[in-house]
């Protein structure tokens, strides 16, 4: 249980994004500027533990997959992801950013061999098609190509995390992977930034941006991975699309039709039948050898 509950937090800190991205852009703050100052105020935090637990070394034959991860992972996600929040608004980036879930349980399926019972793909199915009434039933934001391009481009790149988490957190902490991995998105998105002029308004929330939701919930989400299938993490962490709905209406006055808030309510119910489904598994589990009354 206490794997679903770190991925619940990170889900939160997550549905952040969003709402604090906006408050910087209206401030004046550039839309890459904003993932460029969060992908880089991140990487001290992330520095930091990883020096103060002398946790630094990453095998040279590793080098090349973490640097893919910090192009495509972070500088791909970080970016995208925010023109989406600017194009479309912040619920609609948020649920486009959880068609992941679609795209990890394939990942999943041909990379890692995990199984693909009934009560998976049901979860995925019923997650995507709440997310296509999320994203049909918005009521304020202005639907167009752009919005729906990158939002579904942030969702791709965003099922590279459960993924490349499966594959490298037996062998690196968090910190360790971070350390590297995104300052190599920090210079991907570089070439990309038109600096602006700093404001307390504006830098306030990207530093929010780098502490909860980049450090805490990364921190929070690999924990939880550990523990749970790549597809099962996935589908508990669409939570985060209703969070950054909430937080949008309140402070945006996004909000979304009765097709929209039917969809969060099925990616609602998807997100219980996961948790309810691993319970079930854990209970059929034969015991350990050895063990008895």
């Amino acid at each position: 249980m206490s794997g679903y509950l770190y991925v619940l937090g990170a889900a939160a800190l997550w549905g952040l994004i969003g709402p604090l991205s906006k408050l910087s852009f209206a401030a004046g703050m550039d839309t890459v500027e904003v993932a460029f100052w969060r992908t880089t105020l991140a990487w001290f935090f992330f520095a930091a533990q990883a020096l103060r637990a002398r946790e630094t070394r990453i095998a040279p034959r590793d080098l090349p997959a973490v640097a893919g991860f910090g192009v495509a992972g972070i500088a791909g996600l970080f970016g995208a992801y925010v023109v989406a929040v600017e194009a479309g608004g912040a619920a609609l980036a948020s649920v486009l950013l959880y068609t992941a879930p679609a795209w990890v349980a394939v990942m999943s399926w041909l990379f890692l061999k995990e199984p693909m019972g009934g009560y998976k793909i049901a979860a995925v199915a019923a997650t995507i098609v709440g997310v296509a009434g999320v994203s049909c039933g918005d009521g304020t934001s202005a639907v167009n190509g752009r919005a729906i391009f990158f939002g579904l481009l942030s969702g791709v790149t965003y099922a590279l995390y459960y993924i490349f988490g499966k594959y490298y957190l037996g062998r690196y902490k968090t910190p360790t992977l971070f350390l590297y991995a995104l300052p190599v998105g920090s210079l991907t998105l570089l070439p990309f930034v038109h600096f602006t002029r700093p404001t307390l308004a504006g830098a306030l929330p990207c530093i929010v941006l780098a502490l909860c939701s980049t450090y805490g919930a990364y921190s929070l989400y690999y924990a939880g991975l550990k523990r749970l299938e790549a597809t099962r993490a996935a589908v508990v962490a669409t939570l985060e699309p209703v969070m950054a709905a909430i937080l949008a209406y309140a402070l945006f006055g996004e909000r979304f039709g009765v097709v929209g808030y039917l969809g969060s309510a099925l990616i609602i119910a998807s997100v219980l039948a996961t948790i309810w489904d691993g319970a079930r598994e854990r209970l059929r589990a034969p015991l350990p050898r050895g063990s008895g009354n």
